[in-house]
């Protein structure tokens, strides 16, 4: 039988031994795992800055998420300012570059942004640009629309909050107002941290102008801020200012301010100035209406001041209501006399007389009584040389001279309100200690607590109480002061609430020039006082500063402080007490 051969492999076949076919695939692996390696090595260990950078511009995208911002509120939770819903207008420079100029004119038109920064961020190697920032939702979606419309790419909206100002000027003042990318000025700037709270962020990929949906995507979100709740009274101090507003104008006046505090409790209801700005729009306003005079104003208090000194008598035992005083026509002191602001001839006032007819040379007479540094403790105790701390920013501590400076003559012209500078806020509270039966308390702008951006606690959990006078010379100087709105016995019957006693102080003081400091001629007038005068509810003061319609502080100050007490006695529902007025006598 015939063997039969296995066939031969076709001609030029090189297979080979499968040992080494797979030592060579081995060795191709080894060699390009080598290089995968060394790629990853650089990437992530020689040099990772700049290829993270590269990637970036290849097409990752990092946004800020902006934080809603905390509102500022008044004590019953109506907003002073909020955040509303916005947009910011943001580009893609990969896209918008080839028609950077034509965008850049037509964004300049429509938002009035420059137009140079506006066109380098339109052209810049990156793909991500903040172009405006706080837009209107309606306005920045019409602005984005109208783009896409003339065939503009690249422009697009993300969610940024915008702060907005319900009231417009009311409590602008204190409130203040934000710039383009930090708070300017008031409660804004003040507790800007508790506020502001913090932005987040996301970052993700971008390819073809459009976010890829698997790409790389990382998101951090952001923080709300914390509302402030003030003690404001909104409508309360809408209609200060309205009133104060009138008054000032009537007065033909440079300015002026307004302060209503809760007699019991310190807490600042209202806090007025005139002229005011708009919030929504501060650069239409004067720089020197931005800020509150109330607070950062340093003047003479004037005969409001008299209050203090005479209730200090009477917490010593000086002087009673009934104390006969001799009035000369003038009071020859030192270098110069001292005259009162009527003219007159030798009269005999009681001390209740000296305070409803505002006589300076009898409250002068009364003060040689006070021994040395005795006066000067007393007004520290008020609260007079040293700042309210209530958080608000560039507030002025006044000027009480030191003790150690003070001269017979220099308590002379304190003694009736010249001489010493104090703020509203700081002579507002120091007459309400009078209210207060004696008891000074701090004044309060903040419900509960807060801290201020530089560390200081502020409100009404921090508010202090200190007697300053006893309750038996609170009560003989308030019954004084009533005798002041006594149309038969005072100088301020335009002061009175129909249906309330109330307890005021008229004040006249010769207004510091700025420029010379030295008295100017013009004079700031003033009216302070508290109602029900004989269970206080309310304190106001009224300052204007430089009227020329010829009025003092009765006349000028007093029908303002009427109208802001009516309002403030009717809309919190204090009812008249029925007591009578004080019927101490004014002469003897």
């Amino acid at each position: 039988m015939r063997q039969t051969r296995p066939p031969r492999p076709p001609r030029g076949s090189r297979r080979g031994s499968p040992h080494v076919r797979l030592r060579v695939g081995f060795v191709v692996i080894a060699m390009a795992l080598s290089v995968f390696a060394a790629r990853l090595v650089q990437l992530q260990g020689l040099d990772p800055n700049s290829y993270a950078a590269m990637a970036a511009a290849e097409g990752l995208v990092e946004v800020d998420l902006p934080a809603t911002r905390g509102a500022i509120l008044d004590r019953n939770g109506e907003p002073f300012a909020d955040s509303v819903d916005g947009l910011m207008i943001v580009a893609d420079p990969e896209l918008t570059a080839a028609q950077a100029p034509e965008i850049a004119r037509f964004l300049y038109r429509h938002l009035d942004i420059e137009y140079a920064p506006t066109l380098a961020k339109l052209r810049a190697d990156d793909r991500f640009e903040y172009i405006a920032r706080r837009v209107p939702s309606t306005v920045a979606t019409a602005v984005v629309a109208a783009a896409e419309k003339r065939g503009f790419e690249g422009l697009d909206t993300r969610r940024d909050p915008v702060r907005d100002y319900p009231g417009g000027d009311v409590g602008a003042n204190l409130v203040g107002f934000i710039g383009t990318d930090e708070p300017l000025a008031g409660l804004e700037r003040t507790f800007d941290q508790q506020l502001s709270g913090t932005d987040g962020s996301a970052r993700y990929e971008v390819g073809g102008g459009n976010r890829i949906p698997l790409g790389e995507s990382t998101v951090t979100a952001p923080v709300d801020g914390t509302d402030l709740r003030t003690t404001l009274d909104l409508k309360l101090q809408w209609y200060t200012q309205k009133v104060l507003s009138q008054a000032v104008e009537d007065a033909r006046a440079d300015s002026g301010f307004a302060v209503v505090m809760d007699s019991h409790t310190g807490e600042l209801l209202a806090v007025a100035d005139a002229p005011t700005f708009d919030a929504n729009d501060p650069t239409e306003s004067p720089k020197a209406d931005l800020g509150s005079r109330a607070m950062q104003d340093v003047y003479e208090p004037g005969s409001v001041e008299k209050v203090l000194t005479v209730s200090s008598l009477l917490d010593l035992g000086l002087v009673t209501p009934r104390t006969q005083i001799v009035v000369p026509p003038e009071l020859d002191r030192e270098d110069r006399p001292i005259h009162d602001w009527f003219t007159h001839g030798t009269i005999h006032l009681t001390m209740t007389g000296a305070i409803a007819q505002s006589s300076n040379i009898a409250t002068v007479l009364a003060a040689d009584r006070f021994r040395q540094g005795q006066l000067y403790d007393y007004l520290r105790a008020f609260g007079l040389g040293a700042p309210t701390n209530i958080g608000v920013r560039g507030e002025t501590q006044g000027l009480l001279p030191a003790k150690t400076q003070w001269t017979h003559q220099m308590q002379d012209r304190i003694a009736f309100g010249q001489s010493l500078s104090v703020n509203g806020v700081q002579m507002a509270a120091a007459i309400n200690t009078i209210a207060n039966g004696g008891v000074r308390i701090s004044p309060s702008l903040i419900q509960g607590s807060a801290t201020t951006d530089d560390g200081t606690q502020v409100g009404t959990d921090h508010a202090t109480e200190r007697r300053v006078v006893s309750t038996r010379a609170a009560r003989q100087m308030t019954a004084m002061m009533e005798r002041v709105v006594d149309p038969e016995a005072g100088v301020a019957p335009y002061a009175q609430v129909p249906g309330y006693v109330v307890a005021g102080k008229t004040g006249t003081a010769q207004a510091v020039g700025e420029g010379c400091g030295c008295y100017d001629g013009s004079f700031d007038v003033s009216f302070a006082g508290f109602a029900p005068a004989d269970d206080p509810r309310f304190t106001v003061y009224v300052v204007v500063k430089n009227p020329r319609n010829g009025g003092g502080g009765g006349s000028v100050g007093g029908p303002a402080f009427a109208k802001i007490m009516s309002y403030a006695l009717k809309r919190y529902a204090i009812p008249p007490t029925g007591a009578k007025p004080s019927r101490l006598p004014t002469t003897w």
